[in-house]
C-alpha cells in the first residue's frame, strides 16, 4: 500500500505542495523574482508528475485527488495575494475563487447525497485552468521584467479568464446536473 502512495509522481506533487509557502511568502514580500522561480519549478514538477504517472504506470487515486488540489491551492493563493498587492483586480480574484468554491461545494454535496461520482474535468475547465495559470505567470513576469507589451497581453488574458471562468462554471453545473438526472432514472 505504501508503494502506491509514495510513487515518484506523488512525491513530485508533495514537493509542489511544499513550494506553496515559499510562493506565498515571496508574493507577500513582493519578491516577484523568487515567486517567478517557484512558479516555473511548480509548473515543471506538475508536467513531470503527470508524464511519469502515465509512462511508469504509477497513476494512483491519491495522485488523482492531490494533483488538482495542489494546483488549486497555488492558483487560489496566487489570485488572493496578487489582488492584495494590486497586481490583479479584486473582481477577477473573486470570480475565480467563487467558481472554485461553487465547484467544491457541489462536489461535496454530491458525495454526501449520492456517494462518489466521477465527473472528470471538461475541456472548458482545463482551458480555464490553463488561462488562469497563464495570467498568474504573466502578472508575475511583468512584475519582474516590466515589459510594456506584456501589459496589453495581460489585459486580453484577464478578459479570457473572466469569460472562461464563468462559462466553464455554468458548463460544469449543467453537465453535472444532467449526469445526475440520467443516473437517477
Amino acid at each position: 500500500m505504501a508503494s502506491r502512495i509514495f510513487t515518484v509522481p506523488n512525491q513530485l506533487t508533495f514537493l509542489r505542495l511544499g513550494f506553496l509557502p515559499f510562493f506565498i511568502i515571496s508574493i507577500h514580500y513582493r519578491r516577484y523574482d523568487i515567486a517567478l522561480g517557484v512558479l516555473i519549478i511548480a509548473g515543471l514538477t506538475d508536467a513531470l508528475d503527470g508524464l511519469l504517472a502515465r509512462s511508469l504506470n504509477q497513476k494512483t487515486a491519491l495522485g488523482a485527488y492531490l494533483d488538482p488540489i495542489a494546483d488549486k491551492l497555488l492558483l487560489s493563493s496566487s489570485y488572493v495575494l496578487l489582488a492584495l498587492n494590486r497586481k490583479i483586480s479584486w473582481w477577477l480574484a473573486t470570480l475565480v475563487l467563487s467558481r472554485d468554491i461553487i465547484l467544491l461545494t457541489s462536489a461535496a454535496v454530491i458525495l454526501v447525497v449520492s456517494g462518489y461520482r466521477s465527473f472528470p474535468p471538461s475541456i472548458y475547465g482545463k482551458l480555464t485552468t490553463a488561462l488562469q495559470i497563464l495570467l498568474v505567470f504573466a502578472v508575475v513576469l511583468l512584475a519582474v521584467t516590466n515589459w510594456p507589451w506584456l501589459k496589453f497581453g495581460i489585459t486580453i488574458i484577464v478578459y479570457l479568464v473572466a469569460g472562461f471562468t464563468v462559462f466553464s462554471g455554468f458548463h460544469y453545473c449543467f453537465t453535472v446536473a444532467r449526469r445526475l438526472h440520467e443516473q437517477g432514472e
